[in-house]
C-alpha cells in the first residue's frame, strides 16, 4: 500500500506541469461565502439524493473550508464542538486521543462513524476512529458534513449517534505554513492538475510538529503528524489513496501520567471506483477498497519505589477491505431510488503487547525486578491476545426510496440488513416526511433504528483486567426527532426535538470466578431526550452570526455535558481584513470515578478566534487563538484515578498560505 501510495505521488509530483502549469486561481476565502451559498449547499450522505439543508431526511450541520478557517481550530474533531449535540473532549485510551459525545452518551466505544471522502475509518478492535487517526489537519479538509442522529440505514455499524464526513480538498494548488506557541511548526502542500477532459490528479502532502504544554504532573502533550492524499481520475475510473501517521507521547495514557508514555498510530487507505454507467436518471458505480489501522501504544500502569514503573500497551494491526455497488434511478414519476450492496472483511492480524516486565519462559508479564527488560520491548504473538485475531465478514443490502407527493411534501423510505458472520444481524429502517409550510417553514418527522456491532477488545479480551464476552450482540437505538427549519433571506435556523431508546449497551461489569476484574454485557437500555437549536444570521455582507444551544431533559450517560452551546461571529472590516471570534460554554460537570473519587469541574467558558488579512488575491496571513485567556479546565474521564484530563490551555498560531 505505500508503495501504491509513495508511486501515485511520484508521478504527480514528477510532472512539471502539475506543478507549475496551473493557472493560479483566486484566493477561496472567508470573504467569499455568502448566506445564499450557505441555504443552498448541497448535501448527500444523509440520504444519497442531492439535498439542500431544508430537504434533507436528516438532521444535519454542515462547514464549509471558509466556516473551518473562521473557527481557529486544528484538528476535524474540534469541529465536532461547534455542532448541536456533539462535543468532542480529550481523555485517556491509548495516547489521549479525542473522544466523541453524542446526544448524551459518551460511551468511548465507537457510537459516532467517522469517515473521509464517504470512506469509514472505525475499525474492529476497539471501535472508535480516533483510536487510530487522532490528528487530521484543518488544511487538508474542504468540507465536513455532520449527521446528528442515526445513519445506518446508509451506513451500516457505528453510524449509531451520529456520522462525521470528511471531504479532503482535490481541485487546489496551495502552500500553507504555521508556526506557533508550545513549539509548533507545520507546512502543508497542495497539488491538482486537469491535464484534459478525462484525466486530472491531485496530491497533499501535512507535517505539523509541536513540542507540547507542561502540565502539573511533569508532562507534556507533543504530537507529530503526517498526512498524504493523492489521486487519479481517468474517464471513468478514480484512484485514491492516503496514509497518515499521528505521535502523541508523554502526557496520558492508559490512566497515566508519564515521561516515558507512547503512541504511534498509523494508516494507509486505497480506493478504486468505476462508473459503469451515468445518465440523466440513472448511474451506476462498483468500488473497492482496502484499509490499514496499526498502533504501537505503551502507558504508564503502576509506579514503584524500589524498581522501574510499569508500562504496558497493545502493539496492534486491522485491515479492512470493502467491495461495494451502488446504483440511483429516477423514475418517470419523479420517484428516486437509491440502493447498494455491501461485502465487507475486517481482521485483526496483530495482537502483540509492549511491556518493560516480561517472563519469555512462562510468557507472561511478571512485574518483579529478575523480569525487567531495561526498557518497552514487543512481545509478538502474546500468549494471551491470541483470541484477539478475529475475521468480521459483513453482507449487507440497502435501498431507499424518495417520494414526492407534491411540490410542499416528500417522503423518504429506507433500510439497510447487515449480517455480521456469527456475530448478529441488524436491520435498520427509516422513514422521514418533509413538509414544506411555505417558502420560509419546513417541518420534518424522522424516525431511525441504528446498531453498532461489539469489537474484537469486547468480545475476546483476556488479560488480568478485562476478559472479553462472545455471546455480546448488537447495541441498538431507535430515535424520533421532530425539526422546525426556518430561513429568509438573512435567517437560518434549525430546533430539533429527539428522543432515543437505547438497547443493549456494552458495559463492564465486575466479573465472578476469576482473577480478571471486569467483563462486558448487554446490560444497558435506557432512553434520553433532548432540544438542539442552531441558527445563522446574516446581518449584512459584513457581520455573520452563528450559535447552536443543546439541552439533554435527562442525566447524560456516562458524565457528560448537560447543557452546552457555541457562538461564532465573523465580520469583514474591509476587503482584506476580517475578524472572527467564538466562544465554547459547558455547564458543570459532577460525577464519581472508577475508584470512588469525586469530579466536579465548575460551567466555563473557552473563547477563541482568527484575524485574516488578505495580502491579495493569492495568499493570506491569518492569526488563529483557542482558549485566548488561558482558562484551566478539566474534563471527565471515568479512567482516570481521579477522572480529572487537563484541557488544553492557550493554542496560538501564525498562518501563511498562497495559491497559485
Amino acid at each position: 500500500m505505500k508503495f501504491l501510495l509513495c508511486s501515485t505521488l511520484f508521478l504527480i509530483a514528477n510532472s512539471p506541469a502539475a506543478l507549475f502549469g496551473a493557472e493560479a486561481s483566486e484566493d477561496e476565502d472567508l470573504f467569499s461565502l455568502s448566506f445564499e451559498d450557505l441555504l443552498d449547499v448541497h448535501v448527500d450522505i444523509a440520504s444519497k439524493t442531492a439535498e439542500t439543508l431544508s430537504s434533507v431526511p436528516s438532521t444535519m450541520s454542515v462547514f464549509s473550508r471558509q466556516q473551518i478557517q473562521a473557527l481557529g481550530v486544528d484538528n476535524a474533531y474540534e469541529v465536532m464542538n461547534f455542532v448541536a449535540g456533539m462535543q468532542s473532549t480529550r481523555g485517556d485510551w491509548v495516547g489521549a486521543v479525542p473522544k466523541d459525545h453524542a446526544r448524551g452518551v459518551y460511551l468511548d466505544s465507537g457510537n459516532v462513524l467517522v469517515m473521509i471522502n464517504g470512506e469509514r475509518v472505525n475499525e474492529s478492535s476497539f471501535g472508535k476512529a480516533s483510536v487510530y487517526m487522532p490528528y487530521i489537519p484543518i488544511e487538508v479538509i474542504e468540507k465536513i458534513e455532520f449527521i446528528r442522529g442515526p445513519g445506518s440505514a446508509l451506513y451500516g455499524s457505528n453510524a449509531f449517534l451520529g456520522v462525521m464526513n470528511i471531504v479532503t480538498t482535490k481541485e487546489r494548488n496551495a502552500l500553507q505554513a504555521v508556526a506557533g506557541n508550545n513549539g509548533r511548526y507545520g507546512a502543508t502542500a497542495q497539488f491538482y492538475k486537469h491535464f484534459s477532459d478525462t484525466v486530472s490528479a491531485y496530491a497533499t502532502l501535512s507535517y505539523e510538529s509541536k513540542s507540547g504544554e507542561r502540565y502539573p504532573q511533569d508532562v507534556k502533550d507533543p504530537l507529530k503528524a503526517v498526512y498524504i492524499e493523492a489521486g487519479l481520475d481517468y474517464k471513468k475510473l478514480s484512484l485514491h489513496t492516503r496514509y497518515n501517521e499521528t505521535q502523541l507521547d508523554e502526557f496520558l495514557n492508559l490512566a497515566g501520567y508519564s515521561k516515558q508514555n507512547q503512541h504511534t498510530s498509523d494508516n494507509t487507505f486505497i480506493g478504486i471506483k468505476y462508473n459503469w454507467l451515468n445518465t440523466d436518471k440513472f448511474k451506476l458505480d462498483s468500488h473497492y477498497s482496502y484499509s490499514k489501522h496499526a498502533i504501537s501504544t505503551a502507558g504508564l500502569i503502576a509506579e514503584f519505589d524500589d524498581m522501574p514503573d510499569f508500562l504496558l500497551g497493545p502493539d496492534w494491526q486491522t485491515y479492512d477491505s470493502k467491495f461495494s455497488t451502488e446504483l440511483s434511478y429516477q423514475l418517470d414519476n419523479q420517484w428516486q431510488l437509491a440502493a447498494g450492496v455491501e461485502y465487507a472483511e475486517a481482521k485483526q492480524q496483530k495482537a502483540d503487547v509492549r511491556t518493560n516486565y516480561y517472563d519469555s519462559d512462562s510468557q507472561q508479564v511478571i512485574l518483579a525486578p529478575a523480569y525487567y527488560q531495561n526498557g518497552i520491548v514487543r512481545i509478538k504473538d502474546f500468549p494471551l491476545f491470541a483470541s484477539l485475531k478475529y475475521t468480521f465478514e459483513t453482507v449487507s443490502a440497502y435501498g431507499q426510496l424518495k417520494i414526492p407527493f407534491s411540490d410542499s411534501f416528500t417522503f423518504f423510505i429506507g433500510a439497510r440488513y447487515d449480517d455480521v458472520k456469527d456475530i448478529d444481524s441488524k436491520l435498520s429502517p427509516r422513514l422521514a416526511s418533509i413538509y414544506e409550510i411555505n417558502q420560509s417553514h419546513t417541518l420534518k418527522l424522522q424516525y431511525g433504528e441504528s446498531f453498532r456491532t461489539p469489537v474484537t477488545n469486547e468480545l475476546f479480551s483476556n488479560d488480568s483486567v478485562t476478559k472479553g464476552n462472545p455471546s455480546l450482540q448488537s447495541e441498538s437505538v431507535k430515535t424520533t426527532e421532530l425539526v422546525w427549519h426556518y430561513q429568509n433571506a438573512t435567517l437560518q435556523t434549525n430546533a430539533v426535538l429527539f428522543y432515543n431508546e437505547l438497547n443493549d449497551f456494552i458495559e463492564t461489569v465486575p466479573f465472578q470466578g476469576s482473577d480478571t476484574l471486569f467483563t462486558f454485557e448487554n446490560s444497558l437500555n435506557t432512553d434520553n431526550r433532548g432540544l438542539e437549536l442552531d441558527a445563522t444570521w446574516q446581518y449584512n455582507k459584513k457581520f455573520a452570526l452563528t450559535g447552536t444551544y443543546t439541552h439533554y431533559f435527562h442525566e447524560p450517560i456516562n458524565a457528560s455535558f448537560k447543557r452546552f452551546a457555541s457562538l461564532v461571529t465573523r465580520y469583514n472590516l474591509n476587503d482584506s481584513w476580517q475578524l472572527s471570534l467564538n466562544i465554547l460554554w459547558r455547564d458543570q460537570v459532577n460525577a464519581a470515578s472508577l475508584n470512588g473519587d469525586e469530579f466536579n469541574q465548575s460551567a466555563y467558558s473557552l473563547l477563541g478566534g482568527t484575524v485574516k488579512w488578505q495580502l491579495n488575491t493569492h495568499s493570506h496571513l491569518m492569526f488563529k487563538a483557542e482558549n485566548v485567556l488561558g482558562k484551566n479546565y478539566n474534563v471527565f474521564d471515568p479512567r482516570v484515578e481521579n477522572g480529572s484530563v487537563a484541557g488544553t490551555t492557550e493554542e496560538l498560531s501564525l498562518h501563511y498560505q498562497i495559491n497559485f
